[in-house]
């Protein structure tokens, strides 16, 4: 499976060890790697299908110091979807208003009817990019009187829609939330210092790390929780032969 990490802090902090440790293990996680800054009411995204450690343009990015309060990083290890540019993330869909929505995803959707349509019109071929195509697209259905309660209770929606039988774990940003769930245990870390909240799907550089919620959509802004979500019960286990089955059916065999 995929890595996810994230940062919401309410000032720009210097991320480049992190990244550093975060990257690294992307020796397992060959098929990709991808950055978000989000800093400035702007979405700067960096992304390439290759391993992160064989990255020249990574490495030389890390040497330059990343200073951020909003950010997203991913390395891939496919399960649905060739290793190319549009299936690596994050993925970007804007609003019916032109603001940019980001997405990056841990997981595999089974089956989900709800995002059966969006193969046909996404660039790419994964599942990830559905979940954003859809979130979208209903939040385009709330019109221009939504308000950010509004917003907060369509994502848990949504959530409690996609995750039986499935596993779900995202960062999404929306240009002004953070919207974090994971419904697989031991598989989403979180840890908060000086103003700021690190995401991880493992614990990076230092201690302070604690398990993420589960089954649960916890919504920040600038460092500070704003939304908690309704638990569900939709919880993900790993199941070998259905993962060998969704690899066979996209290797074609």
């Amino acid at each position: 499976m995929c890595e996810l990490f994230g940062i919401t802090a309410d000032s720009k902090i210097h991320i480049n060890e992190y990244l550093t440790v975060f990257f690294g293990h992307s020796v397992e996680h060959r098929h990709g790697w991808g950055t978000a800054l989000l800093d400035d009411n702007a979405v700067a995204v960096e992304k390439e299908p290759v391993r992160a450690v064989d990255s020249k343009y990574l490495k030389n990015r890390l040497t330059g110091d990343i200073w951020t309060s909003r950010f997203m990083a991913h390395i891939r290890k496919a399960t649905i979807g060739d290793v190319s540019f549009n299936n690596t993330h994050p993925f970007v869909k804007a609003d019916f208003s032109g603001n940019k929505w980001v997405l990056v995803h841990n997981g595999t959707i089974f089956e989900s009817p709800e995002l059966s349509k969006y193969q046909y019109i996404q660039e790419g071929s994964t599942d990830s990019e559905r979940i954003l195509l859809y979130i979208v697209d209903r939040f385009n259905g709330l019109g221009s009187d939504a308000n950010d309660s509004d917003r907060f209770k369509l994502i848990d929606e949504i959530v409690h829609i996609l995750t039986p039988g499935n596993k779900v774990n995202f960062l999404l940003y929306d240009g002004s939330y953070f919207y974090i769930h994971k419904n697989e245990p031991g598989t989403l870390y979180r840890k908060e210092k000086d103003g700021a909240v690190f995401f991880s799907t493992h614990p990076l550089c230092d201690s302070g790390w604690e398990e993420v919620d589960k089954n649960t959509l916890l919504v920040y802004r600038d460092g500070k929780l704003e939304y908690k979500g309704t638990r569900h019960e939709n919880t993900y286990h790993h199941d070998e032969s259905k993962m060998r089955l969704i690899y066979m059916d996209h290797a074609m065999l």
